[in-house]
């Protein structure tokens, strides 16, 4: 996840960068080989071409992630110049929902500005999630803090800033129980920032925190610290326990909340790739945006490689739930990343931290 550029040729940079520090990544990180087994395994889809580009505009890039409201409107997506926007449809597109103080404070992130600041500097929303009950939104801004707008958008306030004595560093997923409100949230790491998001991986750092922020008190609890990159994280639809994706091991984490092994943390499942963001599919089981698939140092990126998984949950009870990939969202470009899935009335809406556009895909056996 890299700083979003707008121009052609920062962006090819850019990939030559990411090509080079992936490239030591696969050496240097001990995430586990591809299983032959799981990977004949799933079930491939590709989509490819018959992903529809609902194009942003200037200069917004990098839809990380997405978010319906209350009343199933949206997409809502944050972008690279530090604002929320909405998907209106056609003919009006996308209009500006949110935007922090940063807009209104530093010149160079006015709405009227089109040329593209670093995002350390105007901020970078990326989870996010709405409280269908109240109608706000969280935002998990990589550099600003975990913040908070009603339902009729405008100006975000900053909710929290620190945990436990120590300062957010690396904001990155978000999702919220609905049933409590309390809103949980990862730091992917204490000592790097989103502009090195990289240097997470390569150093091996394990700094990372999963959170959850109480809204009636303001309090925010650190639930599980020293993880590897935590990035996505989802709420179980019995709200049991949460599922995060755990990047630089390339796999998904349980965290239980409730029950007789509240506060401990296992591995869920064991995944082809490095995951993004996790989203509920709405049948028991999980859509995982994976950045880059195990093979991407052998194969490179091809129209077989993993963009994208379903985990299904198999088993009952606090033991037997184990998570096993049963799909793979494959075909996407060599310079493409997937961020996160959402699955919605029998379509799916892509988000990608590299692409000017929120891919739609319609698949009609969902």
């Amino acid at each position: 996840m890299a700083e979003a550029k707008c121009c052609p040729s920062s962006a090819t940079l850019q990939l030559a960068s990411f090509f080079i520090s992936f490239a030591l990544l696969v050496l240097i990180i001990p995430c586990p080989p591809p299983m032959a087994s799981a990977t004949q395994e799933m079930k491939s889809i590709y989509a490819g071409r018959r992903v529809l580009p609902v194009r942003l505009g200037r200069p917004a890039f990098g839809p990380e992630s997405l978010a319906f409201d209350h009343r199933g409107r949206g997409p809502y997506t944050g972008v690279s110049n530090g604002r929320v926007l909405r998907w209106r449809g056609r003919p009006s597109g996308w209009t500006e929902f949110a935007h922090n103080h940063k807009h209104a404070t530093v010149e160079e992130c006015a709405a009227k500005k089109k040329a593209v600041e670093p995002e350390s500097a105007c901020g970078r929303p990326l989870g996010l999630q709405f409280h269908r009950k109240t109608g706000d939104m969280y935002i998990a801004d990589a550099y600003l803090g975990l913040m908070r707008v009603g339902r009729r958008g405008g100006l975000a306030e900053v909710v929290a800033t620190e945990a436990a004595g120590g300062p957010f560093n690396f904001l990155n997923g978000v999702d919220v129980d609905q049933d409590t409100g309390h809103v949980y949230f990862t730091d992917s790491s204490t000592v790097y920032q989103r502009s090195d998001y990289m240097l997470v991986v390569l150093t091996g750092d394990a700094t990372g925190r999963l959170m959850r922020y109480e809204p009636r008190t303001g309090n925010v609890t650190v639930l599980r610290s020293r993880l590897a990159f935590p990035n996505g994280v989802a709420v179980s639809a019995d709200g049991t326990h949460l599922v995060v994706a755990e990047t630089s091991s390339c796999r998904l984490l349980r965290h239980w909340l409730r029950g007789p092994r509240a506060g401990e943390t296992e591995v869920m499942a064991e995944l082809p790739g490095y995951p993004d963001n996790v989203r509920p599919d709405g049948r028991g089981g999980y859509w995982v945006g994976v950045n880059r698939d195990k093979e991407w140092a052998v194969n490179g990126t091809t129209a077989s490689s993993v963009s994208a998984v379903r985990v299904v949950v198999v088993g009952d009870g606090d033991d037997g739930r184990n998570g096993t990939v049963a799909e793979a969202l494959r075909g996407f470009g060599e310079e493409d990343t997937v961020s996160e899935v959402v699955e919605r009335n029998g379509s799916l809406w892509i988000g990608s931290v590299d692409t000017p556009y929120v891919g739609l895909f319609k698949f009609p056996s969902l």
